[in-house]
C-alpha cells in the first residue's frame, strides 16, 4: 500500500517520518502563570441551562451541529449553578425572577461570567412597564452584550469569541473588581 512518490510504503509508518521518530529535544514554553490559566479558562467555558423567553430557542440551537458550541469548548449547558461559570440570561426578566437571577448567579464559583442575550435582557426591550427589569445590569453585572430581537445564533458565538478575548486579557486570575 503506497502514496504517491513512495512517501508511505508501509501501512505502519506515517507519512511524515521526521515526527514518528523521537528526536530528544526538550521542549519547553514560556509565559506567565496567568496566561496559561486564562487560556485554559477561556476555551472550556460552562454555560448555565438558564432560558426565559423566546431568545432561549436561539440559545439552545447553538447547540446543533450547524452552529457548533464546541468550538469553543462550551458544548454541554449545564443545569447547576455550581458547576457552570458563564450565564447567559437570554430573554425578558420579570421583576419575580430578578431575586431567582440573582440567586442563582451568587450561587455559581468564581470566577464567573454573564452574557445578557437579547435586546430584552439588555435594556429591557420593548418591555417599558413596571413588570419587567430594564437590563439585567441592574441585578448583576454582565460582561458581554448580545443585541438583537431575538439575536441569531451565530451573534451569541460572536459573543462567545468576544468573552473569551475577555478571560485571556484578565490580569488578576479571575478577581472582579
Amino acid at each position: 500500500m503506497g502514496l504517491d512518490k513512495g512517501i508511505l510504503t508501509q501501512p505502519n509508518i506515517g507519512v511524515y517520518p521526521d515526527v514518528d521518530s523521537k528526536t530528544g529535544a526538550i521542549g519547553m514554553v514560556l509565559g506567565r502563570l496567568e496566561e496559561f490559566v486564562n487560556w485554559g479558562r477561556s476555551n472550556s467555558v460552562f454555560p448555565l441551562l438558564f432560558g426565559l423567553a423566546c431568545c432561549a430557542i436561539e440559545q439552545i440551537s447553538v447547540g446543533m451541529a450547524r452552529y457548533d458550541i464546541a468550538r469553543y469548548g462550551s458544548e454541554v449547558f449545564r443545569a447547576s449553578p455550581r458547576q457552570a461559570d458563564l450565564l447567559i440570561v437570554s430573554g425578558r426578566v420579570s421583576n419575580k425572577m430578578a431575586p431567582v437571577i440573582k440567586r442563582i448567579y451568587d450561587q455559581m464559583a468564581d470566577p464567573k461570567w454573564v452574557i445578557a442575550m437579547g435586546d430584552c435582557a439588555s435594556c429591557g426591550g420593548p418591555f417599558n412597564n413596571y413588570a419587567i427589569v430594564q437590563g439585567v445590569d441592574k441585578i448583576i453585572p454582565v460582561d458581554v452584550y448580545v443585541p438583537g430581537c431575538p439575536p441569531r445564533p451565530e451573534a451569541l458565538l460572536y459573543s462567545l469569541s468576544m468573552l473569551q478575548r475577555k478571560i485571556r486579557s484578565e490580569t488578576k486570575l479571575g478577581v472582579r473588581e
